[in-house]
């Protein structure tokens, strides 16, 4: 990739944006960028930079056997103390605690079912061993219009380190 080219600039992320953007309203009938849909002139780009600089966390994993993340935005990014290239060659099971992951693990059978879930807490691990409680946790199933299946994300704007 090109330094001149911001991650999110790519045309994986910028598609990969559009069905996180897509499917959360879908899902919950709301806005990720609350406040944003008033701007007259939308690019994508504008979407995807939004998106990748918002100050709350947006994450999202395929749907491989063993689910790997494929978005991080920077607070992400930041909070899990990784790179965009780390962060995305990263079994997203591996955000949580060995401890933990059963309940990540039911949680995520329970969103494949229904499309979305609001108000989940957990306790998930930086890449330096740093652990932090994640609360009011939104998680949904990732779907472009056609309504195919892209995994799953999750967003939140609280969390506390231990």
């Amino acid at each position: 990739m090109s330094s001149s080219i911001s991650i999110y600039q790519t045309p994986a992320v910028l598609a990969q944006t559009e069905r996180l953007l897509w499917s959360f309203e879908h899902w919950t009938g709301r806005s990720l960028l609350p406040g944003l849909e008033k701007i007259s002139e939308k690019t994508p780009v504008m979407w995807a930079q939004a998106l990748f600089n918002a100050q709350f966390v947006v994450v999202s994993h395929g749907v491989e056997a063993d689910p790997i993340f494929n978005y991080a935005n920077q607070t992400a990014l930041d909070l899990w103390e990784l790179d965009w290239s780390a962060f995305t060659q990263m079994p997203s099971r591996l955000s949580a605690e060995e401890t933990f992951r059963a309940d990540r693990a039911q949680m995520l059978a329970q969103i494949a079912e229904g499309g979305f879930f609001d108000g989940y807490s957990g306790i998930r691990i930086s890449s330096q061993g740093r652990r932090f409680s994640i609360e009011n946790v939104t998680i949904w199933k990732v779907i472009d219009p056609q309504g195919h299946s892209h995994g799953q994300a999750a967003t939140f704007e609280q969390w506390v380190y231990l």
